[in-house]
């Protein structure tokens, strides 16, 4: 037999697609694809009714004008995991007046935009089945520019964990909150009606008019004053029946905090907000370093063993 691929199949630099589906009580994938620079790889787990698709990319980061699209879709009962090998690591912007940047999309209009790294992500998760997609964390180099648009798309008994988190940048290298714009998206749907939408928009002031048109105020202040003490934020979104066990051990822990004055800022703080009548919790989370912030998702998220595995559990946040 010869598959005959249509213009409509074939997919464009950057684009990928998951469908899988459980099949008795294996996880099995009927579409797997990817291409250039996103890779997409599924190890063999010892468990078969939960797999795990690795989002990777080439190169070891995203530079300037990548556009990722990815479509994934959860079927049949199936459980997956997306993570990703190590921090998604955001190269600067090159100048908007260099003829490379605009070789990508020569028929955009701003240029900045055309420069900017994206990644799309359309997730559908079928009912009774599950999708916990549990990246490391975004580290956005010196002026980079990285935007991310996440929606899931759930059907009535579908389960979901979303993590969006990202770091300060390479302190080691003193750079820290010295990138020029990190903009994300994450939007939940259930059965067609919208439940929840959460934007974050982190941009450094510009100071100068003949590259965005306008000036900013001279007295706004600056990212890395904003920010700081934290060097880690992370949004965390659940929803759905396989992660009652999660609420239910975050709002164990929020009844135990003290309100106390304290001299030094804490090395973790995080809230909770329940939304649609306590059907989706919203968490928040910021650390005075990415390793704390890692150590609180770790045990917060410890119900989902019961879910997917411990062996599998532990392949989030090694």
């Amino acid at each position: 037999m010869v598959m005959v691929w249509t213009v409509e199949d074939r997919l464009a630099a950057g684009h990928g697609r998951i469908t899988c589906s459980l099949n008795g009580v294996s996880v099995v994938f009927s579409e797997l694809s990817s291409t250039y620079p996103l890779k997409l790889l599924s190890p063999r787990l010892a468990h078969n009714d939960v797999a795990i698709v690795y989002v990777m990319n080439y190169g070891g980061g995203l530079v300037c004008g990548d556009r990722i699209k990815l479509q994934v879709r959860a079927e049949g009962g199936s459980r997956l995991l997306l993570l990703s090998q190590g921090s998604t690591k955001v190269f600067k912007v090159r100048s908007p007046n260099r003829a490379s940047a605009h070789l990508g999309n020569p028929t955009d209009g701003n240029p900045l935009e055309n420069n900017a790294t994206t990644q799309l992500m359309d997730v559908h998760v079928a009912p009774t089945s599950a999708v916990f997609l549990l990246p490391d964390p975004v580290t956005c180099f010196r002026s980079a520019s990285y935007t991310q648009v996440q929606r899931f798309h759930l059907s009535k008994g579908a389960s979901m964990v979303l993590l969006d988190w990202f770091t300060s940048g390479r302190k080691s290298l003193g750079e820290e909150w010295v990138f020029s714009r990190y903009f994300s998206v994450n939007e939940v749907n259930v059965d067609g009606r919208r439940i929840a939408k959460d934007i974050m928009l982190l941009e450094e002031p510009l100071h100068d008019d003949t590259v965005i048109g306008t000036r900013w105020p001279s007295s706004r202040r600056s990212l890395s004053d904003r920010l700081k003490p934290y060097s880690c934020y992370a949004t965390l979104i659940v929803c759905g029946p396989l992660v009652h066990g999660v609420v239910a051990q975050l709002k164990d822990k929020l009844r135990s905090l003290s309100v106390l004055a304290m001299v030094a800022p804490p090395r973790v703080l995080w809230g909770m907000t329940p939304a649609d009548d306590g059907n989706i919790f919203v968490i928040r989370v910021a650390g005075l370093e990415t390793e704390d912030v890692k150590d609180w998702l770790r045990e917060s998220l410890r119900p989902l063993e019961e879910v997917v595995g411990i062996d599998t559990y532990r392949k989030a946040f090694t």
